[in-house]
Order: structure tokens, then C-alpha cells, then sequence
């Protein structure tokens, strides 16, 4: 088809094959004048964009060099590694006294325990001291009534 085809341009005859070389290249031509351009209004745009003044920035940099200095950064990680074994230090003691308050109410409850078997035993003591008082009395009664059985049985 395109191999069939005739192209005249000022008495020359052009044919198929070389119809397509030169579509071609004038084609890459074209797209590389697209390119550049493209290219050439990004370079524009590129340059009309201002910079600003930086110098503040550099001050502020060297600010904040001068206070990571002052602060002494550079001891900061040893300090942090002696911050952790504190805190580990701490949390070992923090278990222990866990485990001592456990310890200590337990043995709160075994103290409330003996109290009241303590008030208990005050209360039987209680009951015995009672007893023997009134055996103490029983006892004067029945020496009392022997003595008298003892006067009737031999009258003077």
C-alpha cells in the first residue's frame, strides 16, 4: 500500500518508502524541538523562582549548634544508660515491695486471726474466773453445812 503510493513535490516523485523515511524523520524533528521546547520553559520557571535569604537560617543553625553544646549532647547516652540501669534498679525494688506488702497483709489478716481468738480465750478466762468463784462460795457453803451437820450430831 503505502509502497504503491506516488508523491510529487515540485517535479520530483516521491515514492512509498521514502514517504515514510521522511514522515519519520520529520517527525523525530519535531518532537525534539517539542522537547527543547518543554525544556526550555521549565529552565523559566526554574529561574523565576527567588531564593531566599538564607543567612537567618544559618543563624538559627548555629543557635541551636551552640545549645546542643552548652546542653553537653555528646554525654547525653551515658547519662541515658545509667537513667536505664537506675530504672531497671528501681523496678527490681518496686517487685520486692510488692512482695513484701503481700507478706504484709497476710499477716494482717492472721493478726485480726489471734485477736479474736484472743477475745475468745478473755471471755473463757472470764467464764473460768466466774466458776471458780462460785465454787470458792459452794465450797464455804459445804464446809458450812458439815460444820453444822457436825454440831447437830454432837450437841455440846
Amino acid at each position: 500500500m503505502i509502497e504503491d503510493s506516488e508523491l510529487k513535490i515540485g517535479g520530483q516523485t516521491f515514492k512509498g518508502a521514502w514517504i515514510a523515511v521522511v514522515l519519520a524523520i520529520g517527525s523525530t524533528i519535531g518532537t525534539g524541538v517539542w522537547t527543547a521546547s518543554s525544556l526550555y520553559g521549565r529552565l523559566e520557571a526554574v529561574e523565576a523562582v527567588s531564593v531566599p535569604d538564607v543567612a537567618p537560617l544559618h543563624e538559627s543553625i548555629q543557635l541551636i549548634e551552640q545549645q546542643l553544646k552548652d546542653n553537653d549532647i555528646s554525654h547525653l547516652s551515658a547519662k541515658l544508660a545509667t537513667l536505664g540501669t537506675n530504672l531497671a534498679t528501681i523496678s527490681s525494688q518496686q517487685e520486692k515491695l510488692l512482695e513484701i506488702t503481700t507478706s504484709v497483709n497476710k499477716l494482717e489478716k492472721e493478726i485480726e486471726a489471734m485477736r479474736a481468738i484472743v477475745a475468745k480465750a478473755e471471755l473463757v478466762v472470764d467464764d473460768v474466773n466466774e466458776i471458780k468463784e462460785n465454787w470458792k462460795t459452794a465450797k464455804i457453803e459445804y464446809d458450812d453445812i458439815w460444820s453444822a451437820l457436825d454440831a447437830l450430831a454432837m450437841p455440846l
